[in-house]
């Protein structure tokens, strides 16, 4: 299974936030790999990708030498022959997070081989000097609680849009045991459970965790 999605986000010799570590990045076409190096000049820019062309996208992306991330998630599907329903993984939203230079995102999208598949996903919550809508980016500490809970690539994960969400509260709380340790968000009234709700800011959909009981979870103080 592909290296993009398919990755340990924890360091087995040390415990909690501090720990965790990016997945390699490998094509899963030629095996080139790409490790996660944070970089003043760089930060994720979100592509939106055409439907069916993430992983080729992705491919091309890294083969280049760049770092990228595909989060993956469960969704349910109607086998169009026996009419059944079949859980198969499919990209968020069908994005792309690519750790570059603003030149570089540049590229992917208006003179690569692979824009013909990309465009930006821009931030309609911000205008520049223009008065135009900015290409959405992140910083590495806001991907940090999304990979936390892409990468375990648990089946209970659940993609929610944001905007009808019920949240119990404005706490920020963080995940104290389980395979959620460490992740941070909201907590909301989801499929009749309490679960965390990590999200970035200027997408219009969420990630869920599993349940998480109450005695695993602590509020973040002084949370900016």
């Amino acid at each position: 299974m592909n290296a993009l999605y398919n990755a340990s986000i924890k360091d087995q010799s040390s415990k909690g936030l501090a720990s965790f570590a990016f997945p390699e990045a490998k094509s899963s076409k030629t095996g080139v790999s790409v490790r996660y190096a944070p970089a003043e000049d760089k930060l994720w820019y979100v592509l939106r990708i055409k439907y069916g062309k993430s992983q080729a996208v992705a491919d091309a992306i890294i083969e280049e030498g760049t770092y990228v991330y595909m989060a993956m998630v469960w969704k349910d599907v109607r086998n169009k022959e026996t009419g059944k329903k079949q859980r198969k993984l499919f990209p968020f939203m069908n994005l792309l997070f690519v750790y570059t230079t603003a030149q570089e995102a540049e590229k992917y999208v208006k003179g690569g081989k692979e824009s013909e598949y990309t465009t930006y996903y821009y931030n309609h919550f911000h205008t520049d000097q223009r008065g135009q809508n900015p290409p959405l980016t992140v910083s590495s500490q806001d991907m940090i609680p999304f990979v936390r809970v892409t990468a375990l690539q648990d089946e209970h994960v659940m993609e929610v849009d944001i905007k009808k969400c019920r949240f119990v509260s404005d706490d920020i709380v963080r995940v104290t045991f389980g395979p959620f340790e460490g992740v941070t968000g909201r907590v909301a009234r989801v499929a009749r459970q309490n679960r965390v709700v990590v999200y970035i800011k200027g997408l219009q959909a969420g990630l869920t965790t599993a349940y998480i009981p109450p005695h695993f979870l602590e509020k973040v103080e002084n949370n900016a």
